[in-house]
C-alpha cells in the first residue's frame, strides 16, 4: 500500500469520531472523563464522545454525566439503544470538508472576538439558535464577528480541533441583517486561517438547511458523509441494571 495514501486515509478517518480525537489530542486540556468516555466542561460544550460504541463505554459516559446529565454524541451508525442513557433527540447532519485553498473574500469589517464579547455572543446565539453555546465555548478556538453600528450582528468560530482538522461552528446572523453575505465571509475567513495552519476546515449542516448548504458549496465545501447527532440523558444507575 502506498504510504502517502495510507497516511491520508488514516488522517481523514479521524473525522469518523472527531470529538474523541479532539478530546484526546488538541483539546485534551479541556477533557473530562476516562479512557472510554470523555466530554467537554458543561459551560463550554454539550459535546461528548466514546472511544467505541460499547456497553462499557456507555456505562462510563453515563457515570461521567451523572444521573440526568446531558450530552451530544456524534454517531456514524444508528447504534443500539443503551440501558445507560435515554435518547432525547436525534437529527441528521451533513459532515462537509472544506477546500485546501479556500477562496478569498472581503475581511475589512471582520473582528476577532474575545471573552469581553461573550455577552453579545450569547445574545446573538439566543436570537438565532444555531446550536448550543455556553459562556466558555469561545475558548475552543478563534471566533470572528461583524459589527454594524457597534452591535454584533454576525459571527462564526472554531469548535472541535484535532490533528489536521478544525471544525467551523456557531455560524449565525441577526435576522435583520441576513442576505448581505456575512455568513459566507466569516466562514471563508475562518477556513483561510485554518488552511494557514496546514489544517482542513470541516463543518456540519442540517440536511434540510438548503440556504446554508448552498453557501458552503459555493465556498468549496463537499459532503463527506451524513452523521446522526444524539442528545442523550444519563439514566440513574439502578435503571441500567
Amino acid at each position: 500500500m502506498d504510504l502517502t495514501t495510507a497516511t491520508a486515509r488514516a488522517r481523514i478517518e479521524r473525522l469518523d469520531n472527531p470529538a474523541w480525537h479532539a478530546l484526546t489530542t488538541l483539546h485534551a486540556r479541556f477533557a473530562e472523563g476516562d479512557a472510554l468516555a470523555k466530554r467537554y466542561p458543561a459551560t463550554m460544550s454539550q459535546i461528548g464522545a466514546v472511544r467505541e460504541s460499547t456497553a462499557e463505554a456507555h456505562r462510563s459516559m453515563a457515570k461521567l454525566l451523572g444521573p440526568g446529565g446531558i450530552a451530544r454524541l456524534f454517531m456514524s451508525e444508528p447504534g443500539e439503544p443503551s440501558p445507560f442513557f435515554s435518547v432525547l433527540e436525534k437529527f441528521e447532519v451533513r459532515q462537509m470538508i472544506g477546500p485546501r485553498q479556500p477562496p478569498r473574500d472581503e475581511e475589512d469589517d471582520i473582528q476577532e472576538l474575545t471573552a469581553a464579547d461573550v455577552p453579545e455572543m450569547l445574545r446573538l446565539i439566543e436570537l438565532t439558535r444555531p446550536g448550543p453555546f455556553g459562556a466558555r465555548t469561545h475558548e475552543m478556538g478563534t471566533y470572528l464577528g461583524i459589527r454594524k453600528a457597534g452591535r454584533l450582528v454576525a459571527m462564526a468560530g472554531e469548535r472541535l480541533r484535532l490533528p489536521g482538522f478544525t471544525e467551523i461552528s456557531s455560524v449565525c446572523t441577526d435576522p435583520e441583517h441576513r442576505g448581505r453575505g456575512y455568513a459566507r465571509r466569516l466562514v471563508s475567513a475562518l477556513a483561510r486561517r485554518i488552511a494557514q495552519r496546514d489544517e482542513t476546515a470541516f463543518l456540519y449542516v442540517l440536511l434540510d438547511n438548503d440556504p446554508a448548504l448552498r453557501i458552503y458549496e459555493k465556498l468549496g465545501f463537499e459532503t463527506r458523509r451524513c452523521v446522526r447527532i444524539a442528545v442523550i440523558r444519563a439514566n440513574p444507575p439502578e435503571s441500567a441494571t
